[in-house]
């Protein structure tokens, strides 16, 4: 299943991607992601690159797209911080996908040059723990009752960081620096 990168074409695919998800999952992502001009902002505007997409059939523009990553630099004087978002169709979770989304992250991140990426991760959400910590991310913070599911729950939130220099061997285990090296 290929992973490319989030153009015009794909956004309305990306919309019912996002509207099929679960509502628990919509709680927990932090932009309107339903919201069409969102969705089309990022494949056009100032907030364009750092996103790609899994999609079913490569040769359509609108295939069906059953996982979205985003690498979002962060501001200021944390420009060399990159923030990972991700997210699996229900259907495709514990297939490989979100592994190579987020191998997809941390390639594109490193080679445009961040020196640092966080990912924020509902404390409850083992797979997601395990699949990021396989990659060299390591616990950075536990945030106590820090978000409020639709329901009204408070939820724990975990911070987890990639140090890039500090987990290069990591990285070389998974298998990334070799595609960092690739022509």
């Amino acid at each position: 299943m290929p992973v490319v990168e989030l153009g015009p074409e794909r956004c309305d695919a990306l919309l019912r991607f996002f509207a099929a998800l679960p509502e628990g999952d919509l709680t927990f992502i932090k932009e309107e992601v339903t919201d069409p001009d969102t969705v089309h902002s990022w494949a056009s505007g100032p907030a364009s690159g750092g996103r790609w997409v899994a999609v079913d059939d490569e040769g359509a523009d609108d295939g069906e797209v059953t996982g979205y990553v985003a690498v979002r630099p962060l501001p200021g004087w944390s420009d060399h911080v990159g923030e990972v978002r991700l997210v699996v169709a229900p259907t495709r979770r514990g297939t490989g996908l979100g592994r190579e989304l987020a191998r997809r992250a941390l390639v594109e991140a490193v080679g445009s040059g961040l020196t640092k990426l966080v990912v924020e991760i509902v404390a409850e959400q083992g797979a997601a723990l395990a699949l990021f910590t396989d990659h060299g991310f390591t616990g950075e913070a536990l945030l106590t009752d820090h978000i409020r599911d639709r329901s009204g729950r408070l939820r724990d939130l975990m911070v987890l960081a990639h140090h890039v220099q500090n987990t290069w061997a990591g990285m070389d285990a998974v298998g990334v620096a070799d595609e960092l090296s690739a022509p």
